[in-house]
């Protein structure tokens, strides 16, 4: 009879429970298909806690499959998903008193008022957070007696992000909510995503604006056509792949791309629609260029520069410009 090494497998368990301390969300080469097509491709991420965690891509990426695997609403082909250190197919009920989800927007009544919503909704949980706060913060306020049905594309989504909050959990699971509102009502949002941020709550949210992205995560997940592309911290991404800057010039007939990459500090180079796009970082590397241009008869009014931004990113690791979508 061979002995059990109980000192090994309590190790192996502390280590695990010490792990799960740290991380909020653990997806580990989850993989989804509809019949012929792959929504989600062998894609695995953790989510730290108290962290801002963005899983960005364009319309069609698979963000909102992969969300739905995660909530435990789809079963995913492969792979696994930890939440709070428990399985969201198995766990429900005990999970979901420490996660807020956002619910689809065909999941409410549409003869049912705002605040009938908020105070069933509040009834699930043993100390809701005043909903009263969150509507003002989420720009509903005067909207209680309204019905859902009534409620504009933008005001439904608002409310369901109220809904997701009103357990004060400790991960928030949201997917797209600043999309389709206008400037201001994202600028609410994201403000009250940071103050939760502060406060200790980990979000987790899906979105196809890769300039909230890079302006308020913390750690992003970029997708495309279901796979990973690129992970990490967003000015870490672009640093690794020497993107600071970008000059964008017109083709000139003495000018191509092997010859363009021999320039000084280019680190990359892209052609897009007629144009050469170049990257590069350091202080000197604008005014290098610019004088390195010129010698090669490229005029200043064919120049222009910019900082680059993840869509330059999204260039680089897919050959396609990024579809910007409202």
């Amino acid at each position: 009879m061979q002995s059990v090494n109980t000192s090994a497998s309590s190790s192996e368990e502390n280590r695990e429970h010490t792990e799960w301390q740290e991380l909020a969300v653990e997806v580990q080469h989850l993989h989804k298909a509809y019949e012929d097509h792959v929504a989600v491709d062998d894609i695995s991420f953790t989510v730290k806690k108290g962290e801002i965690f963005v899983l960005v891509g364009p319309n069609g990426a698979g963000k909102t499959t992969a969300v739905e695997c995660m909530e435990g609403l789809r079963k995913p082909d492969r792979g696994s998903v930890r939440l709070l250190g428990m399985d969201p197919r198995n766990n429900r009920e005990k999970i979901f008193q420490h996660v807020g989800v956002q619910l689809q927007e065909n999941n409410l009544h549409p003869r049912q008022k705002v605040y009938e919503t908020l105070e069933v909704f509040s009834s699930f949980y043993s100390d809701p957070a005043p909903y009263s706060q969150l509507i003002e913060r989420c720009g509903l306020e005067g909207k209680e007696n309204d019905f859902y049905g009534k409620l504009s594309g933008g005001q439904k989504r608002r409310l369901l992000m109220v809904l997701a909050l009103l357990g004060r959990p400790k991960l928030v699971i949201l997917d797209e909510p600043t999309s389709g509102l206008d400037p201001q009502a994202r600028y609410n949002i994201w403000k009250l995503l940071e103050e939760l941020k502060r406060q200790g709550t980990t979000i987790f949210l899906t979105t196809h604006y890769m300039n909230e992205a890079e302006e308020h995560g913390d750690t992003l997940c970029m997708i495309d056509e279901g796979r990973v592309i690129a992970m990490g911290e967003p000015k870490k991404l672009l640093a690794e792949h020497q993107m600071g800057s970008c000059i964008k010039i017109a083709e000139c007939p003495n000018l191509d791309e092997k010859k363009l990459k021999t320039f000084p500090q280019v680190g990359q180079v892209e052609k897009v629609d007629g144009h050469f796009l170049l990257y590069g970082s350091g202080k000197d590397f604008l005014p290098m260029i610019t004088s390195k241009l010129g010698k090669e008869g490229v005029t200043a009014d064919q120049i222009e520069a910019r900082k680059a931004n993840l869509e330059d990113l999204y260039l680089l690791m897919t050959g396609r410009a990024y579809r910007k979508e409202t």
